[in-house]
């Protein structure tokens, strides 16, 4: 059997969807996977719309494009909108509650609703809402292990901003925990 995970991450730029997508095939690379990560950026990078795509597999991968994804990591309600409809049936949303309406997430989709900003904020600062998100995600699809995303933080964080790193691995194990 084949261990295939894909995710679509969206959100406002600045929001650090291509951090944690990075941080995401880092891993999976040091994890011993195939990885592809496309990322997509709109007109503006901070405030505009930022996507991207990570495919992780034990296998070489065919095509890194993903027209119906097995997951999605969704930080804001504009991405909700354009990824959800596209999610697959059997795949899995983690959706940001601090910025998405309860009211328009599909309940017949599996959903991880998680308030990614709130709890970044009682973690000391706001801008951990995606390692947050990043956490339930690897609690909700089972991908990688946390510890393996923990360590490829020292590769992906440059060295300037390692004292940032601690904080970075307690905002994934809470948003692992929350899920």
């Amino acid at each position: 059997m084949s261990k295939y995970q894909d995710v679509i991450i969206a959100g406002f730029g600045g929001q650090g969807v291509m951090l944690i997508g990075n941080l995401l095939a880092q891993a999976g690379m040091e994890h011993g996977l195939e990885v592809s990560f496309i990322p997509v950026y709109g007109a503006e990078m901070r405030g505009g719309t930022a996507n991207c795509t990570v495919v992780l597999d034990e296998h070489a991968i065919g095509s890194p494009l993903v027209r119906e994804p097995l997951s999605t990591i969704i930080l804001n309600e504009p991405s909700l909108a354009k990824f959800q409809p596209r999610l697959h049936r059997d795949g899995v949303q983690v959706v940001n509650a601090s910025l998405v309406n309860r009211e328009l997430v599909d309940t017949t989709l599996r959903t991880v609703y998680i308030p990614a900003n709130d709890m970044a904020h009682e973690l000391g600062n706001v801008k951990l809402a995606n390692m947050v998100a990043l956490g339930a995600w690897l609690k909700a699809t089972g991908a990688l292990p946390p510890a393996v995303v923990q360590d490829a933080l020292h590769r992906v964080i440059s060295a300037h901003y390692a004292k940032l790193i601690p904080v970075n691995e307690k905002a994934l194990e809470a948003g692992y925990s929350f899920a």
